[in-house]
């Protein structure tokens, strides 16, 4: 591919749709092509002119979409040489949740890691009885449900509620129940891959929530905070990683 002349190289020729925003079209085009494999494991993107240029965008455009696929881990920049791609997603990201839409879902993956150890933090100093209780259940079910590969995207969200709820400032909570769809979106996409996937990968995500469970039981605060940490960044790497088995 690195050989090939620009007007060859698949990324060049694609036409783009209308997306969210313009780096959000950028970054589904690359995502799409490198999930398709079209775009290989180690070779070097266009430059950030010749995107630029071929799709009618401007250079700080084609810089956020690339920036943010460096975050997401996808794609590595070497310095003086270019971009190159550093792991290929699994093609599943692209079959659940489309390209148009897998930068949003980063977007609020991102944002949920943010938020949400924090919430786990103040869950373990200030969760009363019944808060415990609430996420106990939520667990309960969760496990249960994964083990049979059924969906579960409304009971992953319900533990990650009863959290913000068990914090004691209703306000995790609001920013959970206003960014809800943004939610339910990225955890259907990580729980379907994991749905496929082998019953360690399942064993894996449902130790990563019991964890922080115990840990708010435990009244552990920086443990339930870093233990909601690694699992909202397992989460993260086990949609754009195709390798990814756990």
């Amino acid at each position: 591919m690195n050989d090939a002349p620009a007007s060859q190289d698949p990324l060049l020729i694609q036409p783009i749709r209308k997306r969210e925003t313009l780096a959000d079209q950028i970054y589904g085009r690359v995502l799409e092509l490198i999930a398709a494999g079209q775009i290989a494991e180690g070779a070097k993107l266009p430059s950030e002119h010749q995107i630029s240029e071929r799709f009618s965008v401007s250079r700080p455009v084609v810089r956020e979409a690339l920036a943010r696929l460096r975050d997401d881990g996808i794609i590595v920049a070497r310095h003086g040489i270019g971009s190159f791609v550093r792991r290929r997603p699994p093609q599943g990201l692209i079959d659940y949740a489309g390209a148009d839409d897998v930068a949003g879902l980063m977007r609020c993956m991102e944002a949920r890691l943010a938020v949400e150890p924090a919430a786990a933090r103040l869950a373990a100093l200030r969760a009363a009885p019944d808060d415990l209780s609430r996420i106990d259940s939520a667990l309960a079910e969760l496990e249960q449900v994964m083990r049979s590969r059924e969906p579960v995207i409304e009971l992953d969200f319900a533990f990650h509620m009863a959290v913000a709820r068990a914090s004691g400032n209703e306000i995790f909570a609001r920013m959970l129940d206003t960014t809800r769809a943004q939610m339910q979106a990225a955890i259907g996409v990580a729980q379907s891959l994991t749905r496929i996937g082998t019953d360690q990968r399942i064993e894996a995500v449902i130790t990563e929530h019991r964890q922080i469970a115990e840990a708010i039981r435990a009244r552990d605060g920086e443990g339930a905070a870093l233990l909601m940490s690694y699992h909202l960044t397992q989460a993260r790497q086990r949609v754009t990683d195709q390798r990814r088995r756990v």
